[in-house]
């Protein structure tokens, strides 16, 4: 599988040694801490104190990356108000994965080479016998994060560069980065009185918190497009996971994404859970968003395989 991109489709400034050292950090520390949650949970230093901030940190960052960054920012499946805009891209660069632009921007690319030359994620870049799609899977769930190129925002996100919050945000992805490291710590220790309650909320609402949503989403690039089921014809290799649709949320009934990317729920089929629907959902009826995107019966049929595939 080659890689040759026509040049708009990279930005010219590539990644600078600096970032991708710090990348290595916030990817390689989370997962030590991830590792080191089993015997600590055990033993000590996991209270119901931690339990309540570590999910609800999880769920806050991962509905900014679903909710926001994915199904508003990169497929625009429904429109929200300024304010709901601006703190689903907040909420979303608390999951310490890109800033928002870069992150779409990453998406839209992907949606466009989907498992073909030019996709940024791939596991079959290196071929379909189980030593390249060893490689691949590697690759498409963390090694892709430290190539240099960097997909142009120019060329696939002019829409949200015209838009003076969403770019404010992308500016403090620094300063939501340390927000999303400190917040829970400061939450812990003020619930408790205590710095061990500051010290266990920061290890697991920041530190383990942090390594499962990355883990959780990048395995939507990786797993999802490699094994499961297909119900909907796509060109590609988009499958459906089923035992990663809660901590994904809904993400990994990746086939009918696939299929038909601008749909607001992925989860279409009986007994498909999409929690990143509900939240839309929950939204259209506060009056804080229009223009869902909802399934649509006669365009679910057309797509869909007369038997699933696994």
């Amino acid at each position: 599988m080659t890689t040759t991109l026509a040049k708009p489709d990279i930005d010219p400034e590539p990644k600078g040694r600096l970032e991708q050292v710090l990348l290595g950090v916030f990817v390689v520390v989370p997962f030590l801490a991830l590792l080191a949650a089993v015997p600590l949970a055990w033993g000590w230093g996991l209270g119901w104190h931690d339990v309540v901030i570590t999910i609800f940190f999880y769920f806050l960052s991962g509905f900014g990356v679903t909710v926001g960054f994915h199904r508003l920012f990169t497929h625009g499946s429904f429109k929200a108000k300024p304010a709901l805009r601006v703190a689903l891209a907040i909420a979303g660069s608390l999951s310490l994965e890109m800033g928002v632009l870069d992150w779409v921007a990453t998406h839209r690319r992907h949606h466009k080479y989907s498992d073909r030359a030019g996709d940024p994620h791939s596991p079959w870049r290196f071929g379909s016998d189980w030593k390249a799609l060893a490689k691949g899977l590697a690759y498409a769930h963390v090694g892709w994060l430290f190539d240099k190129e960097r997909t142009s925002v120019e060329k696939f996100c002019p829409d949200l560069l015209a838009d003076p919050g969403i770019r404010a945000v992308h500016k403090r992805f620094e300063l939501l980065m340390a927000v999303s490291m400190v917040a829970p710590a400061l939450v812990g220790g003020l619930w408790s009185m205590s710095w061990h309650g500051a010290l266990t909320a920061f290890f697991w609402g920041s530190l383990v918190r942090i390594a499962l949503l990355h883990h959780v989403t990048w395995s939507i690039n990786s797993i999802c497009h490699t094994f499961g089921d297909e119900a909907f014809e796509v060109r590609d290799k988009s499958r459906n996971v089923w035992w990663l649709a809660i901590l994904s949320m809904g993400e990994s009934w990746h086939n009918l994404h696939h299929s038909d990317p601008t749909c607001a729920r992925h989860g279409a089929l009986k007994g498909q859970i999409d929690p990143s629907a509900r939240v839309i959902w929950i939204f259209e009826r506060f009056g804080w968003v229009t223009d869902v995107r909802w399934p649509d019966p006669a365009r679910l049929a057309a797509k869909r395989l007369s038997t699933p595939r696994a």
